[in-house]
């Protein structure tokens, strides 16, 4: 049975007294709380008064009958959590410290341990540690499950509870029991907060003309960091090739994420979003400017890299702009949008799914690199040295003046980081392939 709201009155006048001031309340709340005026709630559809009747008795009985007194502001409060929670892993309720962290933590610093987090199965998941922060100094990775904090056990609470627990004033220390895939028993860190400066972009060289740029957080800025450092390399030497290492970041501002592709896009869409809300239907295209002059790119991926991340990467596999390596990613293909209710207080709605230029949605499948490799310690076999004929007595010389051979050595890249040692060598063969192809064949001595 349905109901059509029209005042409390109407509701209360079917139900009996016990249950009277429960309704009021949450009638009062329902009223406060509707965008649109009751008569317009009236025309669009309709309150099921069953499920309602449950409800206000649940509340009642609440107020009633636990242990301690729990005034009626607070169990609405509950009740709003509940009910975010009910939606997905990432709609939720944010209290006034909550709020100030996500705006914190958009902005690029926080007091804290460093890591992204979400629920799954009613524990805390890591979907990635922060670059520098003492959560990745104490070596935790993405997919770790928290299953404590201090001596509080992570099942029953909700994900800003838990975080809550994990904020705290710089030097102070908390122990965490971890669980890792693959290992039969947990484990336990003692982390000791600290301020958390994420430095959204860094660059560097990895050999001559082989540049590097690392995205740890999509935040406001980085678009604008992302072109600095592109400048930077490209003013002092050519650029031959790029690694765009986009490992272990969790995501951040959609906005931003668009702006990096659009650096390496000679336009075309970057990313699409569908949701119920008219406005929530979006086409995000990038400029027509490609800031490397079309130089070989390719982008890391691995489990920790989630939601805008996923855009970038997605964007320029369907653009057939880099090639995508590493392992497959995280999968968060919905946007979430933070909706004040007053300055203090807001909810964090997931509104729409994203989409990929080819029309992928990437929720819960994530992006599939197009050259997988798996992050791994590799060890270089160092065999005695082998003779060869310039070893040999007598040996003749190099007609063309070269007498001594390279004394060839590891990279440290090969035992330091597997993935990216992969992903230059692969730029270093496109950038061969790509000078093979300008020049003309060598011509064979016997042709006429």
């Amino acid at each position: 049975m349905a109901l059509q709201v029209t005042g409390p009155q109407t509701i209360l006048m079917r139900l009996d007294s016990p249950l009277r001031h429960s309704l009021v309340s949450i009638a009062a709340a329902l009223a406060l709380a509707a965008p649109l005026p009751l008569s317009a709630v009236e025309d669009q559809g309709q309150l099921p008064l069953d499920e309602l009747r449950t409800f206000a008795e649940v509340f009642n009985q609440i107020r009633q009958g636990y242990v301690e007194e729990i005034d009626d502001s607070t169990l609405l409060e509950y009740a709003i959590q509940g009910m975010l929670m009910g939606l997905d892993p990432h709609s939720v309720y944010l209290t006034e410290d909550a709020f100030q962290s996500l705006q914190d933590t958009t902005s690029g610093e926080f007091t804290g341990l460093g890591l992204e987090v979400g629920m799954e199965d009613g524990y805390v998941k890591i979907i990635s540690p922060i670059d520098g922060s003492p959560a990745a100094e104490a070596g935790l990775r993405s997919g770790d499950v928290i299953l404590k904090l201090g001596n509080v056990p992570v099942k029953g609470l909700t994900l800003n509870e838990a975080i809550e627990i994990m904020r705290g004033p710089k030097g102070s220390k908390i122990e965490l029991s971890i669980g890792r895939p693959g290992q039969s028993q947990p484990f336990e860190v003692t982390l000791v907060r600290n301020t958390i400066k994420v430095a959204s972009v860094r660059e560097s060289w990895l050999e001559p003309g082989y540049g590097y740029i690392r995205i740890a957080q999509f935040q406001s800025g980085t678009g604008a960091d992302v072109r600095k450092s592109l400048e930077k390399l490209m003013s002092q030497e050519k650029l031959k090739g790029l690694v765009l290492d986009l490992r272990n970041n969790p995501g951040g501002i959609l906005r931003a994420s668009v702006d990096v592709a659009g650096l390496f896009l000679n336009g075309g869409n970057v990313v699409y979003t569908e949701g119920r809300v008219a406005n929530s239907d979006m086409y995000y295209d990038a400029d027509p400017l490609d800031a490397t002059d079309g130089a070989p790119i390719v982008v890391l991926i691995n489990q920790g890299s989630a939601s805008a991340s996923e855009i970038v990467a997605g964007a320029l596999q369907d653009h057939r702009r880099a090639i995508i390596m590493g392992t497959q990613s995280f999968g968060k293909g919905s946007v979430q949008t933070v909706l004040p209710l007053s300055d203090s207080r807001a909810i964090k709605l997931t509104t729409a799914l994203y989409f990929t230029p080819n029309g992928r949605s990437i929720q819960a499948e994530g992006i599939v690199p197009d050259i997988e490799v798996e992050r791994a310690t590799i060890t270089a076999y160092n065999t005695p040295r082998q003779i060869t004929e310039a070893d040999l007595s007598g040996h003749l010389d190099n007609i063309n003046g070269n007498s001594k051979r390279k004394k060839t050595e590891a990279s440290p890249l090969l035992t330091d980081d597997n993935q990216l040692y992969e992903a230059l060598a692969l730029l270093k063969g496109l950038n061969i392939l790509g000078l093979r192809d300008r020049q003309p064949a060598a011509e064979n001595p016997g042709d006429s």
